[in-house]
Parts: structure tokens; sequence; C-alpha cells
């Protein structure tokens, strides 16, 4: 019941599914999984993903992150930002932008260094 959850599976239980647990809710999201994967394009289901992410208790959403932490939109945040919300997504009640612990540093610092090794830009889409 317990477990590492794909982007995907994590986008089906978010969006589609009630908070809980339990075999069937589970067998939900696996075949909503599928479904997605098969549909949406690798960006549209990370896109989603990132719009609707808890970033923190009552913040849904990397602009509502954003907006929040850093007083500006996502789409001007700089790569140490990006790299910071990224950072707590694992946990982000425990893990917190506003408080970083050194673990959340550190994480910070690897995807930084995976950013630039990527060559990217942060870039965050709207939903249309």
């Amino acid at each position: 019941m317990r477990g590492a959850s794909t982007i995907s599976q994590q986008v089906a239980k978010n969006l589609f599914l009630w908070s809980g647990q339990g075999w069937f809710r589970k067998g939900l999201e696996a075949c909503i999984t599928v479904v997605i994967e098969l549909t949406w394009s690798k960006q549209r289901i990370l896109e989603v993903y990132l719009n609707i992410a808890e970033f923190g208790r009552g913040t849904y959403g990397v602009e509502a992150a954003a907006q929040r932490f850093f007083h500006k939109s996502a789409s001007r945040m700089n790569r140490a930002e990006a790299a910071l919300l990224a950072a707590v997504l694992p946990n982000p009640v425990l893990m917190r932008v506003d408080a970083p612990s050194s673990y959340v540093r550190q994480r910070q610092r690897w995807i930084e260094q995976q950013m630039r090794g990527l060559g990217g830009t942060p870039y965050v889409s709207r939903m249309e």
C-alpha cells in the first residue's frame, strides 16, 4: 500500500480520486494512470502535476507557491527558487520552502546541478 509513486500516479490520485487508502482506490489509481499515460504527453502530465502539487499547507500549484514564498510569478523564478520548490515535493508539509532544513538545501543544490547539466532554464508553463 505504501511506496514511491510516479508523477502520473500522483496526478491520477490528486486530480481524480479522494484521499485515503485501500485496494479499491489503489486499483482505480492504476487504471486512471494508464489512461493518463496513453492520452497525455509527458509534458502535459508534468504541467498538470505542477499546477496541482501541494507546496505547503493550503498552497497548491507552482504559481501559488511562487507567489506565497517568493512574491513573484512562477515564470520569473530563478534557478535556485525553482530548485527549492522541487526539493520539497516528496513531502512539502515536512520539508518546508519557508524554513528549509539542511537536507532540503542539499536537495536544492543537487537539483540545481542537474538543471545546469541539462542546460535548460527554469520555465513553468501555466495550464491554458
